[in-house]
């Protein structure tokens, strides 16, 4: 049976890549260069810190739509996220040039990996005619690491939450991407790894959400659950 799916939605960060180590890794490493003093419990401490803080966060959603304004909005919603992690597990009088540093660390192609598989099941998906495209809750930093990972030119659009004023898993995001390719909700998937963003997010839209659970830890119930990317080919006919 024909797949009724035209456009298959990917998640970006986690997904398609991954960072190069871990965001503890990064911080610790560049706020120790700045005058963070130290301890053999600072990187287990920073990653609690971090999850709770982002977790905490509003949606990076804003009211400008001015370029410039909108990068300026970006840097402040992580200034307050990053800031508060360090709030927690031990302030330094550099803070601020460590920021500006570690920011655009994450802007840094090199900083992120491609999943082994993820050229291939794009290439693959492209071949058998699917139109393809990003819905991610990353910011505006997202189009230079698609760029130099190589991947910027397999998706017809990139809908990302800052530009669309709104973030999964409100539906909203999923409708104003849903329109770029002119579709129903029906003939869309969305495939991600994480179960509210993505997989809830999307079946909430109506689309077919499908969550990509690489360490085989979730405790989803109901919707499509894979491992891999090379997983999807099979659920879309390929």
């Amino acid at each position: 049976m024909k797949t009724p799916i035209q456009v298959i939605f990917f998640d970006a960060a986690d997904t398609l890549f991954h960072i190069n180590g871990s965001v503890s890794d990064i911080y610790l490493t560049h706020a120790v260069q700045h005058g963070f003093r130290q301890t053999p419990d600072s990187k287990a401490s920073i990653t609690q810190a971090f999850q709770r803080a982002f977790r905490d966060a509003s949606p990076p959603v804003f009211a400008t739509t001015d370029p410039s304004r909108l990068k300026q909005c970006e840097r402040l919603w992580w200034f307050d996220i990053v800031h508060n992690v360090f709030y927690r597990v031990g302030m330094f009088e550099r803070f601020d040039e460590f920021f500006e540093q570690v920011f655009q660390v994450f802007e840094d192609p090199r900083s992120w990996i491609l999943f082994p598989e993820t050229h291939a099941v794009l290439t693959r998906l492209r071949e058998e005619g699917f139109e393809l495209g990003i819905v991610s809750n990353f910011d505006s930093r997202l189009f230079p690491v698609m760029r130099g990972l190589g991947i910027d030119g397999f998706f017809d659009t990139i809908t990302i939450a800052s530009l669309a004023r709104a973030a999964k898993p409100a539906s909203k995001i999923f409708e104003i991407a849903l329109e770029k390719h002119v579709l129903d909700p029906d003939e869309a998937m969305h495939v991600g790894d994480s179960v509210r963003d993505d997989m809830e997010g999307a079946t909430k839209a109506g689309l077919t959400g499908v969550l990509l659970d690489r360490a085989g830890r979730s405790q989803a119930s109901g919707g499509q659950v894979i491992h891999t990317l090379e997983e999807l080919l099979p659920l879309v006919g390929c």
